[in-house]
């Protein structure tokens, strides 16, 4: 018997950046930034329909699969991430040089309903008030903390940390479904507390992730790369896991899908490219697994964050399609233009709703 269940539709909040990525100074790439873009090539390539809610300036310089909404009087975020070698205690200096408008509950569909909502904001464009509204039109939200603990410094945009308590998003923590945070951000979010409320997951980088939920957690193991740029590595990771659900896997594979798109990303500088042969494979295996699942069991996000039996025989047929000869040559992500920032006439933008 067919499957008669309506497509999954994912509801995607978040702006598009300009990003400079240096070293010592040195431009190392220019290329289209923010979460939403890194999700955009995950959720693209495996085939999950998805709705963009993303605004940029008139200065905006890519063409993109997901249009946004150009906001005329502002510029589009724009981030410089510097990897100076004098830097020990973390990967990155990371500052905000300009910030586009943020994205207000008018700014969301007000006809539709979405089975998964994704606030993935890098610069403080969402809201408290916005989060609100993605919970009250999609079933199931997941939560980047960037988006809620990010501050910026007023004279240099460097961005600094809050606690989640501080946050002004605490109060809507028991209504959503699951928390991302990397290992630099699990400190302000209160851990303990947290996973109790939603479902928690921590990014560890090169040692995969680990799954908190109420009493219980779940570590899922990495895949082994060679890290380039960990610029977008944890939006690529929760693109893998909505993904993953998306096609009915449990928790743990879902997460295990997610440190996969994690490790490719971090092979290359800039937003990366994902070789076609390799997203056949995977697409192949997610049928596959989706095919041995109950219905009963399809998108439900309640079940046990356990590791089902065949979780290892999922991890060596990713491993599989990551060893697949490519079809093309990683190439770093450059502007389109040699002026920075470029301007391109593209018309397919939508116009911005105006600030009330």
């Amino acid at each position: 018997m067919g499957d008669y269940r309506k497509p999954v539709s994912c509801l995607v909040v978040g702006n598009y950046c300009h990003d400079l990525l240096m070293k010592d100074g040195v431009v190392l790439a220019k290329s289209i930034g923010g979460a939403a873009a890194f999700i955009s090539v995950v959720l693209d390539g495996v085939s999950v329909g998805s709705n963009f809610v993303t605004k940029v300036g008139a200065d905006f310089s890519y063409s993109v699969s997901h249009r946004p909404r150009v906001c005329p009087s502002s510029r589009t975020t724009q981030f410089h991430a510097d990897f100076s070698s004098g830097v020990t205690r973390q990967d990155r200096v990371l500052k905000r040089i300009c910030a586009c408008d943020p994205i207000i509950p008018d700014d969301l569909p007000d006809s539709e309903r979405f089975e998964f909502g994704l606030a993935v904001g890098v610069g403080g464009e969402i809201l408290p008030e916005t989060l609100e509204k993605m919970i009250d039109i999609c079933d199931t939200i997941f939560v980047d903390a960037q988006a809620l603990i990010r501050v910026f410094d007023s004279v240099d945009g460097t961005v600094n940390l809050v606690p989640l308590s501080d946050s002004g998003f605490r109060h809507l923590i028991p209504r959503i479904g699951f928390l991302k945070a990397s290992s630099d951000e699990a400190p302000y979010i209160d851990l303990e507390s947290t996973r109790k409320k939603c479902c928690v997951v921590i990014t560890n980088g090169k040692d995969g992730c680990t799954i908190y939920s109420g009493d219980v957690e779940q570590t899922i193991s990495p895949f082994l790369t060679v890290q380039v740029d960990p610029t977008g590595a944890g939006d690529s990771f929760l693109g893998g896991l909505v993904a993953g659900l998306a096609h009915g896997l449990p928790v743990s594979d879902a997460a295990l899908l997610g440190n996969f798109f994690g490790s490719l990303t971090v092979e290359q500088l800039g937003l990366p490219k994902f070789d076609s042969r390799l997203l056949q494979a995977v697409a192949e295996e997610l049928s596959k697994k989706k095919s041995q699942l109950q219905s009963s069991e399809s998108l439900n996000l309640q079940v046990s964050v356990a590791k089902p039996s065949d979780h290892d025989e999922f991890r060596a047929a990713l491993a599989r399609a990551n060893a697949l000869p490519t079809s093309f040559q990683v190439q770093e992500c450059r502007w389109e233009s040699s002026t920075y920032p470029p301007v391109m006439e593209n018309n397919s933008h939508l116009p911005c709703h105006s600030q009330p």
